[in-house]
């Protein structure tokens, strides 16, 4: 049976790297979940099977419990709360590798060789860290703790200090053994979880949710060793490893340090910025049907979705429009920044739902380039991806961070409710250019409004 489990680890294992890379494109996405699903069935199958006295009523009325609450919120879910929702699964993987690492401390008449009580240590504390951290995530993505970063002197000391004491109290757990001391480690690691994550600013938790789902694969990791569990280690060993280096292509999109991002305090400045104090500016607004007049006349048009866009649920009256301006021979693209909406992939997911061609949506290394020869560019729902400040403000807290540059386009379309500012906290001089024109409203009601006007 031994031989028998081990193949079949190996094929979930298998299976959970081809959803990976099934993930890795909308076309195969599909394909990729069905992977992961049919591996993960396998895995608790063949788990089930070697157990040793396994007590069947807990575990599946557990699994049925979860089962039922992942399928209410799949149902459910908004595409507006995907990313708070991927922050809360994020906090429940770190609190599965607490309790199971407190578990095995706790567990009579086993004594734990050097080895397994270092994979139990790193184990807790990252679990620890991920649960309080996508905790706090979880609130600001919601807005239930508002977005803003929460500073104070001496935070980095204060940091330094917690991590030095659960490191501490690790070691004393190595040497004697004392579950006063585990159990104290990871209460510091809890605490230090929200101390690293409170000083991150809201436009820059995309970062920190890829950063997380990284912690959550590496804390499975190190429980799967406790566990002598493989199929456990390789997917959590995946899942850290594919967070991590996306995490790096965040930061790389955003102009950020990685480390910035493990040490804590990443984003307060982006977050504590706001240019609005410079007194009020002038801008041009016109109606849902001077734009379609404006792109039902153009050559090429460039549509840059937001946050906005996924708020109002536009994606499918949005592709109406596009599909009316491509009958009309107008060449129309989405240009998607890697940070755009509040998570990695956001938008990309959003106009997979309305079934946007996937050779129209382009990423910002593909179409920057072609912004300066478009005639229209259409910018429904987003802000700060968008913002020139990144690239001629050197007083701007986002100076530096790579941005679609709508603004080189010959005109520049602009849905919004109003003139606030966006997520990041900071004004938007692309707003008050000549060439823009900004409509307000709800981007759902603005765009079916452009719907009628170009069928007419």
């Amino acid at each position: 049976m031994q031989n028998v489990s081990a193949i079949l680890y190996l094929v979930a294992a298998v299976l959970f790297i081809l959803s990976l890379k099934g993930l890795s494109s909308p076309v195969s996405a599909r394909r990729g979940n069905t992977y992961g699903m049919v591996g993960m069935l396998i895995a608790v199958l063949t788990t089930f099977a070697v157990m040793d006295k396994p007590v069947y009523a807990l575990i599946v009325g557990a699994i049925v419990a979860g089962g039922a609450i992942g399928t209410w919120k799949a149902k459910t879910v908004e595409m507006t709360g995907m990313p708070e929702l991927v922050a809360a699964m994020h906090s429940l993987v770190g609190l599965s590798a607490v309790l199971i690492a407190v578990a095995a401390v706790f567990h009579t008449g086993v004594e734990h060789t050097p080895v397994q009580k270092v994979e139990l240590f790193i184990g807790a504390f990252i679990g620890a860290i991920t649960f309080t951290a996508s905790v706090v995530a979880f609130g600001k993505l919601s807005g239930k703790f508002g977005a803003k970063a929460v500073t104070f002197s001496g935070q980095h000391l204060l940091n330094l200090l917690l991590a030095v004491a659960m490191v501490g109290f690790g070691v004393v757990y190595f040497f004697t053994d004392s579950h006063a001391a585990f159990l104290m480690m990871c209460a510091i690691a809890l605490v230090l979880g929200v101390t690293l994550i409170i000083p991150i600013g809201g436009a820059d938790m995309p970062v920190v949710v890829s950063m997380l789902n990284s912690y959550s694969g590496w804390a499975a990791a190190g429980i799967g060793f406790t566990l002598n569990n493989p199929v456990l280690i390789i997917a959590g060993a995946c899942v850290g490893a594919s967070g991590a280096i996306l995490s790096y292509i965040m930061c790389k999109a955003m102009n950020r340090s990685i480390v910035s991002v493990l040490l804590g305090g990443f984003g307060a400045e982006a977050a504590a910025g706001d240019s609005t104090a410079s007194g009020p500016k002038s801008y041009k607004s016109g109606s849902a049907e001077d734009a379609a007049f404006l792109m039902s006349n153009a050559d090429n048009v460039i549509i840059v979705p937001g946050y906005g866009l996924a708020v109002s649920r536009a994606q499918h009256a949005l592709q109406e429009f596009a599909d009316i301006l491509t009958e009309k021979g107008v060449n129309v693209r989405y240009a998607i920044h890697p940070v755009a909406g509040r998570m990695p992939g956001h938008m990309n997911v959003l106009l997979a739902e309305a079934e946007v061609p996937y050779d129209q949506v382009l990423e910002m290394e593909e179409i920057n380039s072609d912004f300066s020869n478009t005639d229209v560019v259409l910018v429904i729902g987003a802000n700060d991806v968008v913002n020139p400040a990144a690239q001629k403000d050197k007083n701007s807290p986002i100076y530096g961070m790579p941005i679609l540059e709508a603004y080189k386009a010959r005109t520049t379309i602009v849905v919004k409710r109003s003139m606030s500012v966006g997520y990041a906290g900071l004004d938007n001089e692309l707003f008050y250019m000549d060439k823009t024109m900004m409509v307000f409203g709800d981007a759902k009601k603005v765009v079916e409004g452009l719907v009628k006007a170009v069928e007419h």
